[in-house]
């Protein structure tokens, strides 16, 4: 016979298992496939220093001394008007200060003055330090006015492969890692011209950020360690392709609802909400020295505030500012 203390506990390992797979499970998406290289992307700079494996798959991006002044990287072949975009990511291992490996999605050569983006950023970090990962939202040219959020992550990035995605909606903005949701940017009124809105590009790169990457750039690239790798596999291009030409896109209405469709369930917003809570470490919109007037779209952040001192630097920060082991590599850790 079943004890009551054992059917609780079986109880309570459903409910946790359930959770995990709700909340890290991929948006209902039709055709949702990787592509190789040559199916969705093309080379932007760095010559040799970019590399393709598992039979085009797979990207190589290094950066070394003769790649210092623009680094390496790629481009989708196509401008996109929302849609979903991922890639699973391996991060340069060891001392990386000064290192930037960015997958991120832009228009600025398109629209050099008023360009839109949407930033995964990687920052290395000197030897026994752990990568940092920001995102940054920007619309119409409103780079004034930065929306950074940082996060410390729960995994070592350079041990494996992670995945890193973005959703791109008329209404919302999602950012993902290993396919929990850890931030949302939804469009408001208030917002106005901020809100991305105009067709870009996805790009993934890495480059010498040494002047204010790491501590502010007081730690720079050591090109006597280099090459510095990062490497990038399960590339994912679903949206609404544009002609560049005209910047018409050939998707038909239903396409655009089918990503406004897309939501977050209850579980996946206590998964946000946890891993926000557990890991974010700044948070522009707690930034009171940087805007003692929050953005518009701060004004509903609720209790999260509690956390975070008035520099927008979350309040456990401090007490980990020295660096720390990873923990488990699991959903669980976040969970």
């Amino acid at each position: 016979m079943v004890s009551s203390s054992s059917f609780f506990f079986l109880f309570l390992l459903c409910s946790v298992l359930f959770l995990s797979d709700e909340a890290t499970s991929l948006p209902e998406l039709p055709n949702l496939t990787t592509l190789s290289f040559e199916e969705g992307y093309t080379q932007l700079f760095g010559d040799s220093n970019l590399l393709l494996h598992r039979d085009g798959r797979a990207v190589h991006l290094a950066l070394d001394q003769r790649t210092a002044l623009l680094g390496a990287g790629f481009a989708s072949q196509d401008l996109y008007l929302h849609g979903f975009f991922s890639a699973s990511i391996k991060l340069p291992s060891d001392y990386a200060a000064g290192v930037v490996v960015a997958f991120y999605m832009s228009n600025g050569d398109v629209f050099e003055k008023s360009h839109d983006e949407l930033d995964f950023e990687f920052l290395g970090n000197i030897r026994g330090r752990e990568w940092r990962v920001q995102t940054n939202v920007y619309g119409n040219g409103s780079t004034a006015v930065g929306r950074e959020e940082r996060y410390q992550l729960w995994f070592d990035p350079t041990e494996d492969y992670h995945q890193y995605s973005i959703l791109w909606s008329h209404e919302r903005i999602i950012f993902y890692i290993d396919n929990i949701p850890i931030r949302e940017v939804v469009r408001t009124q208030a917002m106005g011209g901020d809100f991305p809105s105009k067709p870009m590009s996805l790009y993934a790169t890495i480059w010498d950020g040494s002047t204010w990457a790491t501590s502010g750039g007081r730690y720079k690239v050591n090109y006597k360690l280099a090459p510095y790798v990062a490497d990038f596999a399960d590339l994912i291009l679903h949206g609404c392709a544009v002609d560049p030409s005209d910047h018409k896109t050939a998707c038909q209405r239903s396409d655009a609802v089918l990503y406004d469709a897309i939501t977050m369930s209850a579980d996946q917003r206590t998964a946000m909400a946890k891993f926000r809570k557990k890991h974010m470490t700044y948070s522009y919109c707690h930034d009171r020295i940087r805007y003692p007037t929050p953005p518009p779209e701060c004004m509903f952040v609720g209790p999260e505030s509690q956390n975070f001192l008035a520099s927008g630097d979350a309040k456990f920060n401090y007490r980990h500012r020295r660096g720390r082991r990873y923990g488990r590599s699991s959903v669980d850790a976040v969970l």
